[in-house]
């Protein structure tokens, strides 16, 4: 009778670690679930934000509203970056070291090679919206010394062509850059906010 006790016993205390852990288990799925749903819901919203403003710059300027966003989306980790945040530069825009509005900030550069991380000066805005048209300008007008500098871009007539002339340009230090732009506008669908090419 008492090994019978005793096995009851071990049996209900495995059947009962056993619940437990499945319903443990059933609640860290529900909170990463519920993580998940609640950073789609930022990201989204985000971009619902920014559509607007990239709508208006693209009829301004001729930088299509999809690579803008995905551009926006891509540097600024969907605005959630320190940089972005705290200074409204959506797109790693630098500046003069003497600059009095600087912001200095790590980063990475891909040079000879390999990832380096170095200090430098980053641009601080008043707002997102304001860091969108700085963009939009800088593939219009150029740098100080290549004012036709990302002519290709404006030359492009879809987000593929658009994105390549980005990085043939010399836009950013990623290899990858135009597949990550590229990547981005498709996983999100942001061409649907892209306004016919009038040129």
């Amino acid at each position: 009778m008492g090994c019978i006790v005793v096995f009851l016993f071990i049996l209900f205390a495995l059947l009962f670690a056993l619940v437990f852990r499945y319903l443990n288990h059933s609640i860290e799925l529900n909170e990463e679930e519920t993580a998940r749903q609640e950073e789609l819901a930022q990201k989204k919203d985000f971009v619902k934000r920014l559509v607007p403003t990239a709508q208006s710059l693209q009829r301004e300027y001729g930088v299509l509203a999809s690579v803008s966003l995905a551009q926006a989306m891509l540097e600024s980790d969907f605005g959630r970056s320190q940089l972005a945040s705290q200074d409204y530069n959506l797109y790693g825009v630098k500046t003069d070291p003497s600059d009095p509005n600087k912001a200095l900030y790590p980063t990475l550069e891909f040079q000879n090679g390999e990832w380096v991380e170095i200090m430098d000066a980053f641009k601080h805005y008043n707002s997102w919206e304001e860091s969108m048209r700085e963009h939009a300008r800088l593939i219009v007008n150029g740098t100080s010394w290549n004012p036709q500098q990302y002519a290709s871009v404006l030359a492009g007539q879809n987000y593929q062509e658009q994105a390549r002339g980005l990085q043939s340009s010399g836009y950013a230090t990623d290899p990858d850059y135009a597949d990550k732009i590229i990547r981005m506008i498709e996983d999100w669908q942001l061409n649907q906010y892209d306004q016919p090419m009038t040129h």
